[in-house]
């Protein structure tokens, strides 16, 4: 019983969303101002830096650096405020 309870009130809630919730369009100077400022790289550009070596190493190295510090930040941050209930 309580089953169709659920999927009665969950049907209830999915209409009243589907009433009230609209889709929002932006203005479409906005968008023309980041189409201009968001830009894809050429094909070429693309394929000289998966060529270069040096790039990735450096994006690499990059991203391996920034985990660590994220989960650096983490550990200590469960050390400091996990073990409180202790």
């Amino acid at each position: 019983m309580t089953d169709e309870l659920y999927e009665e009130s969950l049907t209830d809630l999915e209409a009243h969303l589907a009433g009230t919730l609209r889709p929002v369009r932006p203005p479409s100077g906005l968008v023309h101002r980041l189409r201009e400022r968001i830009r894809m790289p050429e094909r070429r550009l693309i394929a000289e830096r998966i060529a270069n070596w040096r790039y990735f190493f450096v994006v690499f190295g990059s991203v391996i650096s920034g985990m660590l510090v994220a989960v650096t930040l983490a550990r200590a941050l469960f050390h400091l405020f996990g073990r409180r209930s202790a």
